[in-house]
């Protein structure tokens, strides 16, 4: 699927939500609605989609609004017992002891530095220049590292859970 399309239909959809509103509405509700949005966005389009290929750019669209982007499926997944973000272009799982180079991508390092924030905003930490690194403990017991420039050459995250926290990723 073209990248391009998901991050024109992403920015479309971004300048077309109020948020705001969005912020003050159920969480299920919002998404909802929002999925509305994206699926008569996405048939709008001249491009020739399958149902799957259109059900997969929604979800995609859904994980970069509410979730953590590229890494939401991955956090969904309890086989998963660690993910390492190695700079935009290598995202690494944990499965049963091996790890292994998963195909997923940010954009770029700003898209993995804005999904960092995100993660980290949620337990109420932050990470930027000045304090470049961030470890935090989440509600479901998953430890989360990140480390940014100038202390690294690119942003990396780890995010390891443990028994019994795989599949249930939270951060509250």
């Amino acid at each position: 699927m073209d990248e391009r399309l998901r991050n024109q239909l992403l920015r479309r959809l971004r300048d077309g939500l109020d948020l705001q509103r969005l912020g003050r509405t159920n969480s299920e509700t919002a998404r909802e609605e929002v999925l509305v949005l994206i699926r008569s966005s996405v048939n709008s389009e001249a491009v020739p989609l399958s149902f799957a290929e259109r059900e997969r750019l929604a979800r995609e669209i859904l994980d970069e609004i509410f979730g953590f982007g590229p890494l939401e499926q991955l956090l969904e997944d309890s086989t998963v017992s660690e993910i390492l973000v190695r700079g935009f272009d290598r995202v690494y799982v944990r499965h049963g002891g091996k790890i292994k180079l998963t195909g997923r991508s940010f954009n770029d390092n700003r898209h993995l530095l804005k999904i960092i924030e995100r993660i980290l905003s949620r337990v109420g930490r932050h990470i930027n220049g000045s304090s470049p690194l961030a470890e935090v403990l989440l509600g479901d017991g998953s430890c989360v590292n990140a480390i940014i420039p100038p202390l690294a050459l690119y942003p990396c995250l780890s995010i390891q859970r443990f028994r019994g926290s795989a599949g249930t990723f939270r951060t509250h």
